[in-house]
């Protein structure tokens, strides 16, 4: 069953003439009525019957008429979503952000890009790496944010962004703020509140016992929010990556010898074709002048 012949079916309905109908869709005659008899055919039935100069539904016409309507309205639909597409009217582009990631920073651009690029419709969810790289693949996603602090697969390419600094994070009035920035043996001995979730927390635990450096952890959190609550409680500093700390309240300075950082990559499937929506985010994603870190 081709659109055409459907086409031409629901055109006959309207006008009750073989000639009137071929006149509307411009088309021949014999042509038209030649593709409503092979319709009837498909259909295993006469579609209509002549009642004085007028071509009207039969009761199997009648019956199916409205499937015929409803599949050339799905059509026209899945058209103007095509159109939109391309042209990146109504475009979906749907991120993964890796939890540990702020969103301060990204929402800055995404601010821009939708300002550029306002038909774009943005879908932004967050996860671990693990489960983000798993909708990836299942394309749900396409893109994800995510921390190169851990291997990515072979199955996957990616652009890194911009680097983020780690910074000592402090409560008001604590004693390392006189420090305009800060060395790994300052924290020798005070009060650490530890971030669980952090990817970085093992290499900065490794590089303090190297060192003899004792990380007294007061309180520990997988929950950003808690970590920043009870920093600001007074209940110890942190290591934070610069962009995600969201409270104005606290005080942040470079942490030094060493200097820890990440790389924040924009992942997708390898050899998968992106869409055009996704293509242009990766564009102005890349080309954008991202600030630079709090006391870089």
């Amino acid at each position: 069953m081709e659109l055409q012949q459907i086409r031409y079916f629901l055109a006959v309905q309207r006008h009750g003439s073989f000639s009137r109908a071929a006149e509307d869709c411009d088309v021949s005659q014999p042509a038209l009525t030649q593709a409503v008899r092979k319709l009837e055919e498909e259909v295993g039935g006469e579609l209509f019957h002549r009642e004085g100069k007028r071509l009207v539904l039969t009761a199997l016409g009648r019956l199916i008429q409205p499937a015929l309507e409803q599949a050339v309205v799905g059509a026209q639909s899945a058209r103007s979503l095509a159109e939109n597409f391309k042209l990146l009217r109504q475009a979906p582009l749907r991120l993964g952000l890796q939890t540990t990631i702020g969103p301060t920073r990204i929402a800055s651009f995404l601010s821009v890009f939708h300002r550029r690029q306002p038909g774009v419709e943005i879908t932004v969810e967050d996860g671990t790496p693990v489960a983000l790289l798993d909708k990836l693949e299942r394309g749900e996603l396409d893109f994800a944010l995510l921390s190169g602090a851990q291997p990515i697969a072979e199955a996957f390419r990616y652009e890194t962004l911009y680097a983020e600094p780690y910074v000592v994070v402090l409560p008001a009035g604590h004693v390392l703020g006189r420090l305009p920035q800060i060395r790994l043996a300052d924290v020798d001995g005070e009060a650490y509140v530890d971030r669980l979730s952090c990817e970085m927390r093992e290499a900065v635990m490794a590089l303090s016992r190297d060192a003899g450096i004792n990380l007294y952890a007061t309180f520990r959190s997988e929950r950003e929010d808690w970590v920043e609550a009870m920093v600001q409680a007074g209940l110890g500093f942190a290591f934070m990556p610069a962009y995600s700390i969201r409270s104005r309240d606290l005080h942040q300075r470079p942490l030094v010898e060493p200097a820890v950082q990440r790389d924040v990559l924009a992942v997708d499937v390898r050899g998968r074709v992106r869409t055009p929506a996704a293509r242009l985010f990766l564009e102005e994603i890349k080309a954008f002048a991202w600030l630079p870190a709090p006391g870089a």
